[in-house]
């Protein structure tokens, strides 16, 4: 049985799908499970992967849904994933040809129901790392802890033990597209640690409609999700309170986009939202502002 599923969410992305097949077809470990998980393409991305079904060269599963965005996808995907371990590799990256033999590999030598699963690097096409290297003096952090105490930055590779990821879905909110998929990663950081690999696990490409290049406008268009996400950040028990004063604020402007009166008494942290108040109305402003010209 495979322990691998590397899991896609697509919208629209026929154009670029094929350099991530292209890379996963090249790996030199082919004990995985491809899930495509289109989020309601009306491009050709289906007839596409039927096409790569019918070469038969790794195997592929497919699932389409109507249009929920990134997180709707990844609950679909959680839901569906029946191996041991599952990868997100988005639709406009690819995975180095060795990538799922050095994942297989080392879980097979260091992982245990102890951890989580484990954390990879992230590159450009060039070869060079997304931010930083993960220490090398420890094995095992939380997600939380590497960017937050251990001062790591940049994007990195997750891959988990898929009975966990099928816990807390992420909620689906009407005419919204966007919650923090970093949601579900901390709450599985009260649980267990991650095991740290230094290896490159994916090939990164930021394509211009990418979310993570139109994030003011996902604060626009999104806000109760984003509203959902600070709450949940401003509970963390290992958090500080620079970081929850942070998250109050943005929770602040995100509640002052969707209209939300309530936002006070709503609050985890009702004094820290109250003081946080001032600079989340700077936020608040700062944003409409900023998105104005982008949604005309």
């Amino acid at each position: 049985m495979k322990k691998l599923t590397v899991f896609t969410p697509t919208f629209n992305r026929a154009y670029c799908l094929h350099v991530c097949y292209e890379s996963l077809k090249s790996q030199t470990n082919k004990k995985f499970i491809w899930l495509i998980i289109d989020d309601g393409s009306t491009d050709n991305t289906e007839e596409l992967v039927e096409t790569w079904k019918r070469e038969d060269d790794i195997e592929i599963r497919y699932i389409k849904q109507d249009n929920q965005g990134m997180h709707g996808a990844h609950n679909t995907a959680y839901e569906n994933i029946d191996t041991e371990l599952n990868v997100c590799i988005d639709s406009d990256d690819c995975m180095p040809i060795d990538a799922v033999e050095k994942i297989l590999d080392f879980w097979e030598k260091h992982g245990s129901d102890q951890v989580s699963g484990m954390i990879g690097l992230d590159s450009f096409k060039n070869g060079e790392i997304i931010g930083t290297k993960m220490p090398a003096s420890i094995k095992e952090s939380t997600l939380f802890d590497l960017y937050n105490k251990h001062d790591v930055k940049g994007d990195k590779k997750l891959v988990y033990r898929s009975e966990l990821t099928k816990k807390y879905s992420y909620p689906i909110f009407e005419n919204e597209k966007y919650v923090g998929l970093a949601y579900k990663y901390h709450k599985l950081d009260e649980e267990f640690p991650l095991l740290l690999l230094n290896e490159i696990l994916c090939v990164v490409e930021y394509l211009p409609d990418g979310s993570s290049l139109n994030m003011l406008k996902q604060y626009r268009v999104n806000p109760k999700g984003f509203a959902f996400y600070r709450k949940e950040l401003m509970k963390l028990p290992f958090a500080d309170m620079k970081f929850k004063y942070r998250q109050a604020i943005h929770y602040v402007s995100s509640s002052l986009i969707s209209k939300n009166k309530n936002f006070i008494k709503e609050s985890p942290s009702r004094l820290l939202t109250f003081l946080a108040t001032p600079l989340g109305l700077i936020l608040y402003f700062l944003i409409m502002s900023r998105t104005k010209t982008r949604l005309n």
